[in-house]
């Protein structure tokens, strides 16, 4: 496993997020990615991960890139493949990139599973509870914790938030992730117009799904034939 990066800024935030409930993460950080026209620096490169590569409209997807906003000196890492099972060691390449760019501060975005029917609201965790109190959240109390945010959350001497949107589905959910959205546009003064993903929610959702749900089924397809060899 190792880190591939053309540039180092320092001193930066890093939004991560990686595939998991209501894909929440995966659809915040490609809106991001997009919306503030940020640069590709790097990619995480994990051997133990399954090489399946996602190609849209010609151009072929890093399965965990890097990114970069220089306007606010922003890195996001976005992670369009399947992780399970690598959570631990995807965890530790987190901490490792922090460390390379001297993060100030490494922010965590997950869905969680709500009873209602629609996405509602943003909680958080971290050390820095006042400033996120100050924008009107309010803090986890009870929940399981799973992936790479659960393995991070374990780590001591980092400087890590989380926040944790309501989704009441399971498949993709852009809502939860403008809300999510509209926290970090406070939070970070980024300044973003998350009205765009509301309006175009479903586009977004289905080409979000489409590149995830085919690296999934790659995967298991391969499986099956690593299965067939074998037996």
């Amino acid at each position: 496993m190792k880190i591939e990066l053309k540039k180092k800024p320092k001193n930066v935030t890093i939004i991560e997020g990686f595939p998991g409930f209501g894909l929440v993460a995966t659809i915040t950080t490609e809106y991001l990615i997009e919306h503030l026209k940020a640069e590709l620096i790097g990619k995480i490169i994990v051997s133990e991960v399954a090489p399946v590569v996602a190609v849209h409209n010609s151009k072929v997807i890093e399965p965990l890139g890097v990114f970069y906003v220089k306007k606010y000196n922003l890195v996001i890492l976005h992670a369009l493949t399947n992780v399970k099972k690598f959570e631990w060691i995807l965890s530790e390449q987190v901490i490792q990139l922090s460390k390379m760019l001297n993060a100030k501060e490494i922010i965590s975005i997950e869905g969680i599973s709500s009873t209602i029917d629609k996405s509602s609201e943003v909680y958080y965790l971290a050390k820095n509870k006042n400033s996120f109190s100050r924008l009107g959240l309010n803090e986890l109390k009870e929940g399981v914790i799973v992936g790479v945010t659960g393995a991070l959350l374990l780590k001591d001497g980092i400087p890590f938030s989380s926040l944790f949107a309501e989704s009441g589905t399971g498949l993709p959910d852009s809502r939860a992730a403008a809300n999510i959205i509209k926290v970090l546009d406070k939070y970070l003064k980024l300044k973003v117009d998350y009205g765009p993903l509301i309006k175009k929610a479903d586009l977004f959702e289905k080409k979000i799904k489409g590149i995830v749900g085919k690296s999934n089924q790659t995967l298991s397809l391969q499986e099956k034939k690593d299965l067939s060899y074998l037996g």
